[in-house]
């Protein structure tokens, strides 16, 4: 029966006891995580958030009652136990900070009992998901996962330490927003007091930060939490945080220089890693053309090659149809990879597919150098001897080749890449590999909405020297924006914004907005660009990813405390759930029944 612990003080957390507390008497509390009975003594690992202290308990030193209810204990159970830290009798267990000493117990309340939990609360389960998340409250006791909390929690702390020593304000911005749907979809919040209207929530402080800018503050930074919905994947969810921060008066370069030392303190700081200075920058077209993606890994070297010109007059139909409708060939060598097997290669094939491709065509160099291939039969000699200069080919290689749109080719072989650097052993995982991504196109063509997309956003600002196309050749021009990239994910993204209205007027007309429109959806933008505006910048990190990438783990959710499952739904509270009519009432909704497919 659960006991009162009045009268009773905590001393300390059990991982906090120390050598110099032996022969002291203290009280500790926290979880039963195991218990084995002896007979004439009982041994208990109490554990809370700090790890766990091993206690005895021995009939004669705690009196009968409190010897038998000890042998009662099971896991979960809450306690609050009293007695002197000793010497461990036994063996000493080096896997704990504990590990040297041990409790022997005088007292024992029992503050809270427990049902058998539904999996073991221990690191290294292999239970489902599914059930872990539905009671997320058990699975949050496991060390492994709170270990992950307290890392978050210091990268919170060096953050806002970090910029409030350079400068920067902390200021919130508002949840419930005006909705601007120019991206992914909000989520919309009904107003009570305004029936048929709605709030948005906001998927980045954007506009706020950037009024922030035109109210003089300079510069300002905040732990946001944003929303999207949007179909998620492994290092995605409806719900997030962003370090977000916005600068006055700079220009790529400064917003570069300070989010390098902010790393270079945080990896420090968290991790005891060096981060070399300056960080590697590489524009976008080296980035697609060399490695198929705008967030390469740079912690191997494999790249692609172009090699539309060796082919361009070739017999083999599939390069040459590719190159006629305006598309390229381009080439991934995998190095020594030349005896993979057929089956292997077929395997690649698939994956290529999943990325828009229409297939692979190979060339298998043997140790001998003879060739096994797809499509060589269609080559001249001379063809191929060109082609396996231009791939860089030698004996022992695998050459993979791709031919459709630039788009297609890039995303098949950049995903092929990553897939042959696990494979082959390539990557270590041990490094840290940062570059940034500059020199971004400022718009990219959507077919589902026949129109040209901003690719960050549409208050970037477009790179001076190719404004003069945005009307005759609107895919030339670049942005002034960039990403910052650790192994492969990129943690973070921004750019220099427009700060001129004919310009962001332009862009916005760009975008397929008529001046009412836009100024329908930013109009309080637009009225602040006319009272002057300060040149300004910003960036934003996702804390999750970042987060996730510190603590080495492969999942975004097991750094984020309650965290949804793929479908945007809460396994542990059941949310999204029907409200009562006389909620949908007052906000004058009605539910319309969907039809059945």
């Amino acid at each position: 029966m659960a006991e009162s612990m009045a009268g009773l003080k905590r001393s300390m957390r059990c991982a906090e006891v120390t050598e110099a507390e032996i022969g002291k008497k203290l009280t500790l509390m926290g979880w039963v995580a195991k218990t084995r009975n002896k007979g004439g003594i009982v041994f208990v690992d109490l554990r809370d958030r700090s790890g766990i202290m091993q206690l005895i308990f021995e009939d004669g030193t705690i009196d009968r009652e409190g010897f038998e209810r000890a042998g009662r204990l099971r896991a979960e159970y809450v306690i609050a136990v009293t007695g002197e830290i000793c010497r461990r009798s036994g063996a000493v267990n080096e896997n704990l900070t504990t590990g040297t000493m041990e409790m022997r117990v005088e007292s024992l309340r029992v503050l809270s009992e427990s049902e058998t939990p539904p999996f073991p609360v221990e690191d290294g389960i292999k239970t489902k998901d599914e059930l872990r998340l539905k009671y997320r409250y058990l699975d949050l006791r496991r060390p492994e996962l709170q270990k992950n909390f307290f890392l978050r929690s210091r990268i919170a702390q060096i953050t806002r330490q970090f910029f409030t020593e350079n400068g920067f304000l902390e200021i919130e911005t508002p949840d419930l927003i005006k909705s601007t749907p120019e991206g992914a979809r909000d989520y919309l919040v009904p107003s009570r007091v305004h029936p048929g209207e709605f709030y948005a929530l906001p998927q980045s402080p954007q506009l706020f930060k950037q009024l922030l800018m035109c109210s003089g503050f300079d510069r300002y930074i905040q732990i946001a939490r944003c929303f999207r919905d949007e179909d998620l994947r492994a290092d995605r969810q409806p719900e997030f945080t962003q370090i977000d921060m916005e600068l006055s008066f700079v220009d790529i370069d400064d917003v570069i220089d300070v989010n390098e030392r902010f790393l270079q303190k945080l990896f420090k700081e968290t991790l005891n890693v060096d981060v070399e200075l300056p960080i590697r920058r590489m524009t976008w077209q080296e980035a697609m053309d060399s490695y198929g993606s705008d967030k390469p890994d740079l912690r191997f070297d494999m790249k692609i090659k172009d090699v539309s010109d060796v082919v361009k007059n070739c017999g083999f139909g599939v390069f040459t149809g590719a190159l006629a409708n305006g598309g390229t060939v381009r080439v991934l060598n995998a190095k020594g990879a030349g005896q993979m097997p057929r089956k292997k290669i077929d395997k690649l094939t698939e994956t290529a597919k999943t990325y828009g491709a229409k297939g692979l065509a190979y060339i298998a160099i043997q140790p001998d150098g003879s060739l096994k291939s797809s499509f060589t039969k269609f080559l001249t000699e001379e063809e191929i001897s060109e082609l396996l200069k231009a791939a860089d080919g030698q004996p022992g290689d695998l050459l993979l080749f791709a031919a459709d749109r630039n788009k297609v080719v890039w995303a098949a072989l950049g995903a092929l890449r990553l897939e042959l650097g696990e494979e082959l052993g390539l990557i270590d995982h041990s490094k840290f590999a940062f570059v940034w991504i500059t020199e971004f196109p400022l718009l990219e063509w959507s077919d589902e909405e026949n129109r040209f997309m901003a690719m960050h956003h549409p208050f970037t600002k477009p790179m001076e020297e190719d404004w003069e196309f945005i009307d005759t050749d609107p895919g030339r021009v670049r942005a002034e924006a960039y990403d910052i990239v650790l192994n492969g994910n990129e943690i973070g993204g921004g750019s220099v914004r427009i700060h001129r209205n004919d310009i962001q007027q332009k862009m916005l007309e760009v975008l397929g907005f008529t001046p009412e429109q836009a100024y329908s959806q930013f109009g309080f933008l637009l009225d602040a660009f006319k009272y002057g505006v300060p040149p300004h910048a910003g960036l934003a990190y996702g804390l999750d990813r970042l987060a996730m990438l510190i603590a080495g783990v492969d999942s975004i959710r097991d750094v984020i405390a309650f965290p949804k499952v793929k479908d945007a739904s809460d396994l542990m509270c059941e949310a999204p759930s029907p409200v009562d009519e006389k909620q949908l009432s007052e906000l004058g909704i009605g539910i319309l029944p969907q039809e059945e497919e």
